[in-house]
């Protein structure tokens, strides 16, 4: 029978390793990016709407509040800002004319697929700096990851 004390401490190490690492790794993708990437730079707030916005296309301003955990007033402005940047639209509910849905634009479309194809590379790059091992043993663990983040999603 495995040792559940034992189980727990590696849980505790990997769990303090992932909420270390991960952060930093975003972190230096973004200044990446933010290096290559030929177009005005987002806000962080503006890249999560815009984001949630492509994954959830129609999603309401008061629904995008509560999924990024912000007040709607904040993602009012944010929307204003996209839209004054024609990154977003905003288009009215048919039944109810208070209630606008969200839809990336052709335009956020792109630009979103960019700057994840500079992140995409900047890993492969960071990736083939790795021995075999390591590059096996992250691929290994990228199922695990997936399914981490998918727990956090149904957690909700």
């Amino acid at each position: 029978m495995p040792d559940s004390s034992a189980s727990s401490r590696q849980n505790d190490h990997v769990a303090s390793v992932l909420v270390a690492v991960l952060p930093t790794l975003n972190r230096v993708l973004e200044r990446r990016v933010a290096l290559d990437f030929p177009h005005p730079t987002l806000s962080e707030g503006q890249l999560a709407l815009l984001r949630l916005a492509e994954e959830r296309a129609g999603i309401t301003v008061r629904d995008a509040a509560d999924a990024l955990l912000m007040k709607p007033n904040n993602v009012s402005a944010l929307v204003a800002q996209l839209t004054e940047l024609g990154l977003l639209e905003r288009r009215r509910d048919a039944v109810d004319k208070r209630v606008a849905h969200l839809h990336p634009t052709a335009l956020a479309a792109e630009r979103l697929a960019e700057a994840q194809g500079l992140k995409e590379a900047h890993m492969a790059r960071l990736l083939e700096t790795l021995t075999d091992g390591e590059q096996d043993a992250l691929g290994s663990a990228c199922g695990a990851l997936l399914a981490l983040t998918r727990r956090f999603y149904s957690a909700d």
